[in-house]
């Protein structure tokens, strides 16, 4: 179990939901966090309260935001595989790790991004690699 201290260390510890959307909001905006994250509540017509209201009942949403918010915006290093099995706000983080200043993102990033998963994902259909380890 982590310790308080480890816990308190986590960028997301005591950080609401609503704050935690309104920094990202802020620095990015709606359009660079709906082309990372590929929310529909950040694509058409988005607001802070419903986007919270759809993330406080989405679990796997709000994962989804603060594994974002974590390694994109605070750049906090990769969880290892232990870690990588909890969600954000229960990851700990060694004492005296300091968040980094936000990566840039861009529009153009997030596209390549989503080219490079498609292609991963046609070859591991097409037969080429077969995510079960057959051939």
């Amino acid at each position: 179990m982590a310790s308080l201290e480890e816990q308190q260390n986590n960028p997301l510890h005591g950080l609401g939901l609503e704050a935690l959307l309104t920094e990202l909001v802020h620095h990015y905006d709606w359009e660079i966090l709906a082309a990372y994250t590929n929310l529909n509540c950040f694509k058409n017509n988005p607001s802070i309260a419903a986007s919270v209201k759809f993330l406080k009942k989405t679990e796997w949403a709000r994962e989804k935001l603060e594994d974002f918010y974590l390694y994109r915006f605070k750049r906090m290093p990769k969880p290892d595989n232990k870690e990588y099995d909890l969600p954000p706000r229960k990851r700990v983080f060694r004492s005296g790790l300091e968040p980094l200043e936000p990566s840039e993102l861009s529009l153009e990033h997030a596209e390549e991004i989503r080219a490079r998963k498609a292609k991963v994902t046609r070859e591991r259909f097409s037969g080429k690699v077969d995510p079960w380890g057959k051939r």
